[in-house]
């Protein structure tokens, strides 16, 4: 989920519990050979044995078309430790799929099968290769023999975004593909897409069949959801109440101060606080007080009549 759920989100978001692993943003493959810096840039985790500070392994994602450069690119990506190399095949970005790349492979199955067996052989036997797909990129015919592809190649588990790259983010999701999907390949199947409450969960892992879940959006709205679906717990009322995420939010701009450049850093919180304010009415009134703010001193300042201990937000921009 390039330009949200980055490095800074997953830091803050597996405080919170229940993740059993993270999957990077993207990172874009194209005609060479990037430098560690570049991995480390993106997934700054692989600098802490590949985890967040949570402890919760995070595996970098590959994006690109090209199964020799692919291949060199996790070579060099598997030297810094990484928990597995996953690769992507259901990015639905116009500018990536008009490159080839992301939901636009699916339209070639034997291509998916030679990128992923030229990263397996590419990587230390030891080291999981997984792949995340759609459904298809304009329908989703070819949904079972694209998951195939990928098993022949050496996948060892698949996410299914379960929609095609047409559908883009409008529900529903089809989880009743990933049945079928299912029913054809024999290694984990781990479903994704529509998830954004516990009543959600239980309805994909029953309708799909799957192993496993994948949380993205859903997560970013209500970041107790994890905890919530671990521990079965029914309610209407998040996981975690507003007055726990408080904290949270300190911490986030903490990082987002730290790490992030000045222009980015109040669009960054903004952005965080119009998911959450989908779940939370207080962050709604949050989102609208800092609608128009850009200075970071005066989100600084809010932040702190939030009843933050002011040095836990004073930060070097």
């Amino acid at each position: 989920m390039e330009g949200l759920l980055d490095f800074v989100l997953r830091d803050v978001l597996t405080r919170v519990g229940g993740v059993d692993r993270c999957v990077s943003e993207f990172i874009r493959i194209t005609n060479t050979l990037l430098p560690e810096k570049t991995f480390e840039r993106i997934v700054p985790e692989l600098h802490n044995g590949g985890n967040t500070w949570a402890g919760v392994p995070v595996r970098p994602q590959l994006l690109g078309s090209d199964p020799v450069c692919l291949a060199e690119n996790a070579a060099r990506l598997a030297t810094l430790g990484p928990h597995g190399v996953d690769l992507n095949f259901g990015c639905p970005a116009k500018v990536v799929n008009r490159h080839g790349g992301g939901a636009a492979l699916l339209e070639d199955p034997e291509l998916l099968t030679r990128i992923v067996a030229a990263v397996r052989r590419a990587v230390p036997v030891h080291m999981p290769v997984s792949a995340k797909m759609r459904l298809g990129l304009h329908d989703d015919r070819r949904a079972e023999e694209c998951a195939l592809a990928l098993q022949e190649g050496g996948a060892q588990e698949i996410v299914v975004h379960a929609r095609t790259k047409a559908d883009a983010y409008r529900p529903p999701a089809y989880w009743e593909r990933i049945a079928d999907i299912r029913a054809v390949v024999r290694i984990p199947i781990i479903a994704n897409g529509e998830i954004w409450n516990l009543e959600d969960a239980h309805r994909c892992r029953l309708v799909s069949g799957c192993d496993s879940i994948m949380v993205g959006r859903g997560m970013v709205t209500d970041p107790g959801l994890a905890v919530q679906i671990r521990s079965d717990l029914a309610g209407t009322e998040p996981a975690l109440p507003w007055q726990a995420l408080v904290p949270l939010i300190g911490d986030f701009w903490q990082v987002v101060r730290s790490r992030l450049e000045r222009r980015q850093q109040a669009g960054r919180l903004k952005q965080w606080l119009n998911f959450l304010r989908h779940r939370y009415p207080q962050a709604q009134t949050a989102y609208l007080e800092l609608r128009t703010l850009n200075e970071p001193a005066l989100i600084d300042q809010w932040l702190a009549r939030q009843g933050l201990p002011q040095d836990s937000i004073r930060v070097a921009a």
